[in-house]
């Protein structure tokens, strides 16, 4: 999770607030910017084989590794229906400094990516 300064401070001052205000309820909203995200230290295992059928206007997102309650748990890949002009980047874990981050896969609009997987919508034709 990214904070600015600013909603780090109003953070501070609701939690000074709460800790001083006894029986006082006090209510926050706000909006966090980009992704969250958890760091962790160990490495993933390796992902498990999976066979996949071809389904014509679907892709296969691959299963992977999720940080949960301490430990690695096993999250089963799915179908996702194909989008039209776009392609499918994979999600991923990467290294970041000492600890292992999970990067969500995502789609992304053009023909311009390189070295990604290209998806075009069954229904053009083609």
């Amino acid at each position: 999770m990214t904070f600015s300064l600013r909603s780090m401070t109003k953070l501070a001052l609701v939690a000074a607030l709460a800790g001083s205000a006894g029986a006082c309820t006090l209510s926050a909203h706000g909006r966090l910017r980009g992704p969250a995200f958890v760091v962790v230290e160990e490495p993933p295992p390796p992902p498990r084989r999976t066979v996949v059928t071809v389904r014509p206007g679907f892709i296969w997102i691959e299963g992977h590794h999720r940080w949960d309650g301490g430990r690695y748990v096993w999250q089963d890949g799915y179908y996702e229906r194909q989008r039209a002009n776009q392609v499918y980047n994979p999600g991923r874990w990467e290294r970041r400094g000492r600890g292992h981050v999970w990067v969500e896969g995502s789609w992304r609009g053009g023909n311009r990516e390189r070295g990604r997987r290209q998806v075009r919508d069954h229904r053009d034709g083609h």
